[in-house]
């Protein structure tokens, strides 16, 4: 009998839309009908990346991805794999082994470490990602290393915050860890809000263990004994698959009473977000699972200090965990070798908007965003061309042509008045109106306003109110005069980070696309032809 061949099927949420599956169950139905069990195995995987492509199947064995195979063509992958007739070549979407093939480069400039196990991998079983060298980290580490030493090498990676603010990792672990309290909590934040934006919803879908391995270092590291996962409730599969893995690591003993047999105890429970974007702000988020209203509240103190029932807090992002078992199991040195000196290791990105190729990506820190947009992501359709990308969600900023060659860092994203933010990335083409991106962006943050503070509850219903009449057509010189003293304003004096980031896509496009706004006040006139400015005449 030959080797087993092994056929994957991607299921993440992306892929299941589009039908995978139904070719999950088919291919599982066939395989048992032709008594093909002893010869073929078919499991499901994490998201695969190509997410417009799908539903993606990997012949594992072949190093083979398939592209849009539906349940209808289950039956030419079976016999292709058992030495019939190869399926149609225009299902053949890449191999490694063909790095010339068309579509090659959105897989080659990618360096997976946070997504090494998505694809490559069953999400639902702890036994296949032990296999893989899972929870071994977890195990080395409580073996042969003390709290300080794994704090030490955490520092050593030169790890950032994935979250957004880019905090330095080992020093809020540090900070946490020098706390003297009998209770302490980790938690980590799954409350991904952004718009366009799936990079944890993928993560905790495709290798959940990870993650709660990521967080059971992190509680030795710093002394907490318990951890809270708050994810929100528009991601249920990932829900499911949470709670399955932390079902079965509890039954492994790799979660819950002296894991491995040592006198380190941690478990895990899961708090389900309504879906509130404030609640990505971490004083929020506690807020919301101490069972109160989820606002943001003042700091200092700090969550590191006073956090979640005013016990010490560790609050980390999906991804930031995610990083933590290779990093323990290879060495901060190693990680602080990918990227670049200041920014070390790789980044997640949700590539969307008008580029060809949308999906999930990896890619090593200090990239150029024209390597992403036009290598990776194939550039833009319909021969249109590239106007600006949007980097950080609601809360970054536009970025024109000319800076296509900055790479991607915390600072330099800055400089250009975006953010890193959580790794959202929504490309923009030439029939894209900056003011009316502006004002989408502006709805977003004023319906997402918890309204504590005055400047942002007020302040970005006034901004969206003039970025609403510039689009019609009705406003007047004073209005972008009056909008370029709002916006400083509520950045500088809103609660958190909702309201201090909300300016940010105004402020780019103002800074970069300035003749657009002047185009709709003076002439009345939408450049790209998107604002309608039929009450124009009306009003003058």
């Amino acid at each position: 009998m030959g080797q087993r061949r092994r056929l994957l099927v991607c299921a993440g949420a992306g892929c299941f839309s589009c039908g995978s599956g139904e070719t999950l169950s088919t291919l599982q139905k066939l395989v048992k009908e032709r008594g093909l069990e002893t010869q073929v195995e078919v499991v499901p995987s994490g998201c695969m990346g190509a997410c417009q492509k799908g539903p993606l199947v990997q012949l594992a064995n072949d190093d083979i991805l398939l592209q849009g195979i539906s349940a209808a063509e289950a039956g030419a992958v079976l016999e292709q794999i058992t030495g019939g007739k190869a399926v149609s070549p225009k299902h053949k979407l890449y191999s490694p082994r063909e790095p010339d093939a068309p579509d090659a480069h959105f897989f080659q400039k990618q360096q997976k470490i946070v997504l090494e196990n998505c694809g490559r991998i069953n999400p639902e079983s702890i036994e296949e990602y032990i296999a893989v060298g899972g929870y071994r980290a977890l195990h080395t580490l409580l073996s042969e290393m003390t709290p300080e030493a794994v704090v030490a090498e955490m520092k050593k990676s030169g790890l950032r915050g994935r979250g957004g603010a880019g905090y330095p990792t080992g020093l809020k672990w540090e900070t946490v860890a020098k706390m003297v309290n009998n209770q302490k909590y980790v938690i980590c934040n799954a409350d991904e809000g952004d718009p366009g934006a799936f990079m944890d919803r993928s993560v905790l879908e495709g290798d959940p263990h990870r993650v709660l391995e990521g967080m059971a270092i992190a509680g030795y590291a710093v002394g907490a004994n318990k951890g809270f996962l708050y994810v929100r409730a528009e991601y249920p599969l990932a829900i499911k698959r949470l709670e399955q893995a932390i079902k079965t690591a509890r039954r492994e003993g790799l979660l819950g009473r002296e894991i491995f047999r040592t006198s380190f105890s941690f478990d895990v429970e899961i708090r389900i977000g309504a879906g509130a974007f404030v609640c990505g702000e971490e004083t929020a988020l506690i807020a919301s699972i101490e069972g109160r209203r989820g606002q943001p509240r003042p700091r200092p103190p700090y969550p590191a200090e006073s956090g979640l029932w005013e016990k010490p807090t560790l609050i980390n992002n999906v991804e930031t965990f995610a990083n933590i078992a290779p990093i323990l199991a290879k060495g901060g040195e190693w990680f602080s070798k990918i990227g670049t000196q200041k920014n070390s290791g790789t980044k997640v990105f949700a590539l969307a908007g008008k580029i060809r190729n949308t999906g999930l990506i990896e890619v090593p820190m200090g990239i150029t965003l024209r390597e992403i947009i036009f290598d990776i992501g194939g550039g833009i359709p319909a021969g249109r061309r590239f106007k600006a990308v949007q980097t950080g969600g609601p809360s970054g900023g536009c970025i024109p042509e000319a800076h296509l060659d900055t790479r991607v860092d915390y600072e330099s994203l800055q400089v250009l008045g975006s953010i890193m933010g959580s790794g959202g990335f929504i490309v923009m083409d030439d029939t894209s109106c900056m003011v009316d991106v502006a004002r989408f962006f502006m709805e977003f943050c004023m319906d997402e306003s918890c309204g504590k503070c005055v400047p942002c509850r007020v302040g970005t219903k006034h901004m969206h109110d003039l970025l609403d009449k510039i689009c019609a057509g009705r406003a007047v010189p004073g209005d972008l005069d009056l909008l370029e003293e709002l916006a400083p304003m509520v950045k500088a004096t809103s609660l958190c980070g909702l309201g201090m980031t909300a300016p940010n896509p105004l402020l780019s496009t103002l800074r970069y696309f300035r003749d657009e706004y002047t185009a709709h006040i003076r002439d009345h006139q939408c450049p790209a032809g998107v604002c309608h400015m039929d009450s124009v005449g009306a009003v003058r």
